[in-house]
């Protein structure tokens, strides 16, 4: 089980990341403290879950689309009971495909079976939270990294295979190439353990090159 420690603010984190690189200071003075992280409800998380396994390879819009379709199909809610029963065809006509279809499925039975249990999730390590989410079909290390940073609010997560973390990183550090993720894999470790939060910079520094020449602006 996960020792309970207390969280720290996004104030001190910031603080501490700026502290400890001057190129991820410079991101820092441009976008402020990262959120705040809180986890998720126990009761909220298969539903988040779920739609993480509907937006994987879609676009924002896309995406939002089919979530909203499908709920409305499962009569507003997207449970585990709603899943095992919906007929054959409800989810295709929602613009699911076949396998997204079945790792949902998948999903709902191993919650239901108590082979996963997402009660526990939030005592467990994050390896071991990874290790549990990618039995299930359908899930990869990168959704539940994901997870992780989300639902479960972790602050240490380092999604090294995420582009938009690799392209993130190689713009605050002005890196002509995309770093790889072995390589940063190993830089990440001087941040820790708010790693969650550097991944969180990352992205916000590739929003902040797009349109600006692809570099950051200046302080």
């Amino acid at each position: 089980m996960l020792p309970v420690a207390p969280r720290a603010t996004p104030l001190r984190i910031a603080q501490e990341l700026s502290t400890r690189d001057s190129r991820v200071a410079h991101v820092i003075s441009l976008v402020g403290e990262p959120p705040s992280r809180r986890p998720l409800a126990v009761a909220k998380r298969f539903e988040r879950l779920a739609t993480a396994i509907l937006h994987q390879q879609l676009a924002g819009a896309a995406a939002a689309t089919i979530t909203t379709r499908v709920i409305d199909a499962l009569g507003g809610a997207m449970t585990t009971e709603s899943l095992l029963a919906a007929p054959p065809g409800v989810m295709r006509a929602c613009g699911v495909s076949g396998a997204k279809e079945a790792a949902l499925l998948d999903l709902a039975t191993r919650v239901t079976e108590g082979r996963l249990r997402i009660g526990q999730l939030g005592r467990m390590s994050d390896s071991d939270v990874i290790d549990v989410l990618t039995e299930v079909r359908g899930i990869g290390p990168w959704t539940a990294q994901m997870f992780l940073m989300g639902p479960l609010a972790r602050e240490n997560v380092w999604p090294v295979g995420d582009l938009g973390v690799r392209n993130g990183w190689s713009i605050i550090q002005r890196k002509r190439s995309t770093i790889t993720p072995e390589l940063l894999e190993r830089k990440g470790a001087t941040f820790e353990p708010f790693r969650s939060a550097l991944a969180w910079y990352c992205w916000q520094a590739v929003d902040l090159a797009r349109g600006n020449g692809g570099v950051l602006p200046p302080p």
